[in-house]
């Protein structure tokens, strides 16, 4: 705060006494006090970029001022090209102009874009070295599941976290459809993604990246990865295969589901309600609260009613665990 005060002081001061040199002298008779006010004002905004650039890591910074550098280049190669058309009286009025037009887009346009710069300039990216943080691009399929909301909440699921715009509108589809079952679906996503957007702990981004050339959202989430150098998150069995065979690594929700999952062994007791017949002769069917089945023999007769079962094997399928047990007072 002192270098701040000190700054506007010195830059009022430095202006009092340059006035008499730039500041025509009629000027200076009625107000002597101009260069001061000038050199006051430069100060405050100095002070005012500085908070401004406080809030800014270095990468957004490099960012504004290599946009802002490209922006210029165009604004002189334009100005070029108008100086054969244009009166040369014009000409200083309109340069200001195009140069703070075309230095704002281009710091503008490079700020937004800082992950897909890589793509427009092969082997250039804004990120420091050997602290890249990673890239998750959110699918349809994963959204609507709701889970990731929690899991995000959690902290476990680190780096930044896009949105593609094709994903949204896919989204957004599915909300409007005639299917009353889609319909709920469609919604419940939209639902999650202000949830998630409403969270103090997710920083979630919309990526404006299309690729016109891909009719499909899947082909198109595949190559936005690839382009990035991210990782998809999703619960898609067809487009977890296709990305991986792809090269993309794919982050399933439903893989982690099975991997937290309370480890059981066969000659184990738990409590489980018995809620439906199963298949089989006397079989009874009920679920562990993270939604394993357990198949219980001679369980019919105790439907609805919460017993004690002994594990007596476990099969791993594609489609998950599933527990076979018997009574245990049996």
């Amino acid at each position: 705060m002192l270098l701040r005060i000190l700054c506007v002081i010195g830059l009022s001061y430095s202006g009092y006494f340059l006035g008499s040199t730039f500041i025509p002298e009629h000027y200076l008779v009625h107000y002597p006090w101009l260069g001061a006010v000038s050199g006051f004002l430069m100060g405050l905004i100095v002070v005012l970029i500085d908070l401004y650039f406080k809030q800014l890591s270095v990468r957004n910074i490099l960012s504004i001022l290599l946009g802002a550098s490209l922006g210029l280049g165009f604004h002189y190669l334009l100005m070029g090209v108008l100086g054969y058309a244009l009166p040369k009286s014009n000409m200083v009025e309109i340069g200001i102009v195009s140069a703070i037009i075309f230095a704002y887009l281009g710091a503008v346009t490079i700020l937004r874009g800082q992950d897909e710069f890589s793509m427009v300039i092969p082997f250039v990216k804004l990120t420091a070295k050997g602290s890249k943080e990673d890239i998750v691009l959110l699918d349809t399929s994963v959204i609507i599941d709701g889970r990731v909301a929690d899991i995000c909440e959690t902290s476990f699921l680190g780096g930044k976290m896009y949105l593609p715009r094709f994903v949204l509108k896919e989204l957004q589809l599915i909300a409007d459809s005639s299917d009353p079952l889609k319909r709920n679906r469609g919604r419940r996503g939209l639902d999650i993604l202000n949830r998630m957007k409403k969270s103090p702990v997710i920083e979630i981004k919309i990526h404006e990246a299309d690729y016109p050339d891909l009719n499909t959202v899947d082909a198109k989430l595949v190559r936005l990865a690839q382009d990035l150098g991210g990782k998809l998150l999703t619960n898609d069995f067809n487009l977890n295969k296709v990305a991986e065979l792809q090269g993309v690594k794919v982050l399933n929700i439903n893989d982690l589901a099975n991997a937290v999952k309370p480890i059981v062994i066969p000659g184990e007791m738990m409590q489980v309600r018995i809620l439906k017949e199963g298949k089989e002769h006397d079989q009874g069917v009920g679920y562990l609260d993270d939604g394993t089945m357990v198949v219980v023999d001679n369980g019919r007769r105790r439907i609805s009613q919460m017993v004690s079962v002994t594990i007596t094997s476990v099969l791993q399928t594609q489609a998950g665990r599933m527990i076979f047990a018997k009574i245990s007072d049996d």
